[in-house]
């Protein structure tokens, strides 16, 4: 089922439920989908992932923000939705298993020292691309070549 028909599904019974928070998530990610058909890039699993990833980190940033500014009731909404818009990403992969690809990958492109950090980072985001955070696979890339 596409993600489109699922979210469409998921609504209905978020509907039926009465479930706002939950429903609220539901209808930010239909809006990303609407716009991302009238998109030059298109509708695809790529960018569907993608405005997922950008959705979710919007949302952690801005409770981050809440938290800060104790406004704990607004940042425990916007984590809610994040966790709603979460279920409908790839699973993502643990610390290990990105420190794992990310040396495979280093032995591939034939890096050994800081300055191929370009040519790694390139190969690891397109291989690791929805599965791991970029911050995360950036700080294990820096961590193995300075080795």
């Amino acid at each position: 089922m596409a993600l489109e028909e699922k979210i469409n599904a998921d609504i209905k019974s978020a509907m039926l439920a009465r479930e706002a928070s939950k429903l609220e998530a539901l209808r930010a990610i239909k809006a990303a989908i609407l716009l991302l058909k009238t998109s030059p890039e298109g509708l695809n699993d790529e960018t569907e992932v993608k405005a997922l990833q950008k959705m979710v980190k919007q949302r952690k940033e801005t409770a981050d923000l809440y938290v800060s500014q104790n406004r704990n009731d607004l940042a425990e909404v916007e984590l809610a939705q994040a966790e709603v818009i979460e279920v409908y990403l790839p699973k993502q992969m643990n610390e290990e298993e990105i420190k794992a690809e990310v040396a495979k990958i280093i032995s591939t492109v034939g890096a050994s020292s800081l300055a191929d950090l370009g040519k790694v980072m390139g190969v690891a985001s397109k291989q690791l691309a929805g599965k791991a955070d970029g911050k995360l696979i950036s700080t294990f890339v820096k961590e193995l070549l300075s080795k």
